[in-house]
């Protein structure tokens, strides 16, 4: 492992202590009437769809229409599905119906980290599957080859990017942990070597990985998938929200607003949004996720900074951060708060939070001072399904006919790929890696329904705030986790 700067271990962390005590927090540091001058006039847009060459839309399903397989949902997940699909049987009629427009949703509002990890970490790994990491790495590694490989297949400018990602320490007791998770290409990172990559008096060190991360522009990936399935001969239908689904002795039948699709098997790739399948509900909870993209940046405004390079930002803490950079140098700024809405209602006024955003351009204007004056074009957000287990699981129901992949809690960019293999292994009843996974076998712990689910995750939300300022566990943490149990921004 090389390590960078490592004599000046001690210097940088104790010159830092005239900073706050904490890097982060929700008390404002920068006047708030400024702050919301920054944004004031920013498109509420997701910056990804606001893009004059988005395809038009295409008809709704109107009528009745027949398949080999139905897939309800139009994000990555589906698309993915539908593509892999075709390639595995050119002759297989595939139908996909989506409830608004392709990509609308998740897909099209995420920072386009497109991680390998399909196991959020591996910490998170060791917790809930610590007899299949081997298998996981492998398996990740796997998908994130194919997910480039196909991108070249088709000709879909997704804008990829394997530049890898800056991972940081913000607080003092971060800092050793860094270091420990350090390894083959990783360069740790101090001092004058760390601001060379990212100048920031909130930064203490850092990790850059040059093989951890890939990054596209998601709304053109989505684009690009639903382009290359219609080639193949999937039949895609836009504003055809999924009613209801039905078994019948010939398969499954899925109604929608004007139509209905009689089809031999159903994928469910529904991200947030509640499950056809009713006793799924409880297992995802949509929990929302906001974001600031800045005005194009001049070379200048990089090198003061010190982020030349294309690679990614995140900091280490639970409640964490993600910054990257768009085609035309601008930033996108996001995370931090995880805002659950009282209900599990998912409603298109949330994705709005004026107190979110202002949190995020003061924390912007913290970590990166020299940037001071800087506007934000576009502010946006939306839900992320988390599970308890901070991944996906994937399994079938109705007798093997109908598939379902939700709970990627953020890390679905490159994972949903892999949740599309798996849910099409399953229906065919193939026995492979993927279907013999604990997440393939096995669902995590549900999250009880209201009126407990709201108090409940309030209270692990202070948990993790309070761990993020000691860097030590509280009761409450540590009794979620020996009960399968995680969360995170």
């Amino acid at each position: 492992m090389p390590v960078v700067g490592a004599v000046r271990h001690r210097d940088a962390v104790d010159s830092s202590a005239e900073r706050a005590e904490q890097a982060y927090g929700h008390r404002l540091r920068h006047d708030p009437e400024t702050l919301r001058a920054s944004f004031a006039d920013a498109s509420t847009t997701p910056f990804w769809l606001d893009d004059p060459a988005r395809p038009a839309a295409r008809p709704a399903l109107r009528g009745d229409a027949t398949a080999d397989l139905v897939i309800v949902g139009g994000g990555f997940c589906g698309l993915w599905t539908a593509l892999i699909a075709k390639e595995r049987d050119p002759d297989r009629r595939v139908v996909l119906l989506e409830g608004r427009r392709i990509g609308w949703a998740a897909s099209g509002r995420n920072g386009g980290f497109c991680e390998p990890s399909l196991t959020h970490g591996e910490e998170n790994g060791r917790r809930h599957f610590p007899d299949e990491l081997g298998v996981l790495d492998r398996l990740a590694a796997e998908n994130q080859r194919e997910l480039a490989a196909t991108l070249e297949r088709y000709g879909i400018d997704a804008e990829w990017e394997a530049t890898g990602i800056l991972t940081v320490a913000t607080e003092p007791h971060q800092v050793a942990g860094l270091l420990e998770s350090a390894a083959g290409n990783d360069r740790f990172l101090l001092g004058r070597d760390l601001a060379r990559h990212a100048d920031s008096p909130l930064f203490r060190a850092g990790v850059l990985s040059p093989d951890g991360c890939a990054y596209v522009h998601p709304a053109k990936l989505a684009w690009g998938l639903a382009a290359a399935a219609e080639r193949l001969g999937v039949e895609i239908h836009e504003h055809s929200p999924a009613r209801r689904l039905r078994t019948t002795s010939a398969g499954v039948e899925v109604d929608t607003r004007h139509g209905t699709v009689r089809a031999a098997r159903a994928a469910l790739a529904t991200n947030a949004f509640p499950a056809l399948l009713p006793a799924l509900r409880l297992f995802t909870v949509p929990i929302y996720d906001y974001v600031l993209m800045t005005e194009p940046l001049s070379a200048e405004q990089l090198a003061a900074i010190g982020w030349t390079g294309r690679y990614g930002i995140t900091d280490s803490g639970r409640e964490f951060h993600y910054a990257r950079k768009t085609a035309d140098d601008r930033i996108l700024f996001g995370g931090y708060d995880a805002i659950y809405h009282l209900g599990r209602a998912i409603r298109e006024a949330q994705d709005q939070r004026p107190e979110t955003f202002e949190r995020l351009a003061d924390h912007f204007f913290s970590t990166f001072p020299q940037l001071q004056g800087v506007r934000f074009t576009h502010r946006w957000g939306g839900a992320i399904d988390m599970s308890t287990q901070l991944v996906a699981f994937h399994g079938t129901a109705r007798g093997g006919r109908v598939a379902y992949s939700a709970g990627y809690t953020g890390l679905g960019v490159a994972a949903t790929r892999f949740g599309a293999e798996t849910m099409l292994d399953l229906l065919e009843g193939a026995d492979t890696d993927r279907t013999r996974l604990t997440m393939s076998r096995r669902l995590p712990v549900p999250i009880p329904p209201e009126p407990l689910a709201y108090p409940l995750i309030q209270l692990m939300r202070r948990a993790v705030a309070k761990s993020d300022r000691t860097g030590e566990d509280t009761p409450l943490i540590k009794l979620a986790g020996l009960l399968g149990i995680g969360f995170d921004s």
